[in-house]
């Protein structure tokens, strides 16, 4: 079964690039996972009912992920 891709506003997606640079900025781990936090509440407002629920660990694999493609 094929799934609709996930579309953020454009204002939630510059949030989230602007915290994934912060989030590699921040020395502080608590920092880290407050950045982390904050955008997992903000993604979980666009997930349907059925989705999977965002973690914060989740969020920083992302984080993790997208600083390796760029």
């Amino acid at each position: 079964m094929l799934r609709k891709q996930l579309e953020l506003p454009p204002e939630s997606a510059k949030a989230f690039v602007r915290d994934r640079r912060l989030f590699f900025k921040a020395k502080d781990q608590n920092k880290r996972d407050e950045i982390a936090a904050r955008q997992r509440s903000a993604l979980s407002e666009f997930q349907g009912p059925r989705d999977k629920k965002l973690r914060v660990t989740d969020v920083i694999k992302m984080f993790q992920e997208m600083k390796d493609q760029s």
